[in-house]
């Protein structure tokens, strides 16, 4: 009796093929709060607080934002 064939080998899944134009803007929260120019100034002034101070909650926000945007322009159809 001949002795079966070994089985070819198996490759790992690769990683999600995904090069939709939408991840490009996931660079914006990235590469926006490293612009020095933001940050040159106490003024204006919300509700008492600095320019730094709150323009590091409104980074946050547009990093949710745009997280958000492109999660729901790359997600599967038909996926939950």
């Amino acid at each position: 009796m001949a002795a079966p064939e070994p089985e070819a080998p198996t490759t790992a899944p690769s990683r999600a093929k995904d090069h939709s134009p939408w991840n490009w803007l996931l660079f914006i929260p990235i590469v926006v709060p490293l612009i020095p120019a933001f940050f040159n100034g106490d003024s204006p002034r919300i509700f008492g607080f600095p320019r730094y101070y709150w323009l590091q909650l409104a980074w946050i926000l547009l990093g949710v934002a745009t997280t958000t945007l492109v999660y729901q322009m790359t997600k599967k159809r038909g996926e939950r």
